[in-house]
């Protein structure tokens, strides 16, 4: 085959491999992508959640009372092709956050890498966790503040159509101590 037949070729399918690379990514028919079925099926556990909702954010002060609540807008969309789940926190106090969320088929569990403009930090922190019932749970290591070991756990929880809940709060390792610091209630737009 000729060179310039070889060139006609590539350039005509090289667009269909490209475009199929990027099959499940944002497009303006899915603009928070979609799972890709090539991606371990863990994928899914975030199918509730994919899509932009209004929520409160509620966090703790220092004394131990709860802050006033701050309006938020949270969106969770499917990244790297459908492969892994990021989402992105705007706050009216201009406390944005995010996460990347990886599933680990190896170890079975997701790996939720946590990041924030009041707070960059090298390497990011990160919880493992699973979905659990009804409810998508993720653990880190942390001691509380006078020293006893535990973990500080995320929960996603009351997950439906219209929206969802979310804590943030520390437990004692046989979870007899639970002491949540941030709480979130989202609805969808």
């Amino acid at each position: 085959m000729s060179p310039s037949r070889l060139l006609l070729l590539a350039l005509t399918f090289l667009p269909c491999l490209v475009a199929a690379q990027y099959d499940y990514s944002s497009s303006s028919d899915h603009p928070y992508g979609l799972p890709n079925p090539a991606a371990p099926a863990a994928i899914k556990d975030f199918a509730p959640l994919i899509g932009k909702c209004d929520c409160t954010s509620t966090s703790r002060l220092p004394d131990g009372t709860w802050a006033a609540p701050v309006a938020m807008t949270w969106t969770f969309r499917y990244i790297m092709n459908g492969h892994a789940v990021q989402d992105e926190t705007l706050k009216a106090d201009g406390k944005h956050s995010g996460s990347i969320r990886q599933y680990d088929p190896e170890q079975k569990t997701w790996l939720v890498h946590y990041y924030a403009t009041g707070s960059p930090a090298a390497p990011l922190p990160y919880w493992s966790g699973n979905k659990e019932a009804t409810s998508l749970v993720f653990l880190r290591d942390q001691k509380a503040p006078n020293g006893a070991e535990g973990k500080f756990r995320l929960r996603f929880h009351e997950v439906s159509a219209t929206g969802y809940k979310w804590v943030g709060e520390w437990v004692s390792l046989d979870e007899s101590i639970v002491y949540p610091t941030w709480k979130i209630d989202c609805r969808r737009e």
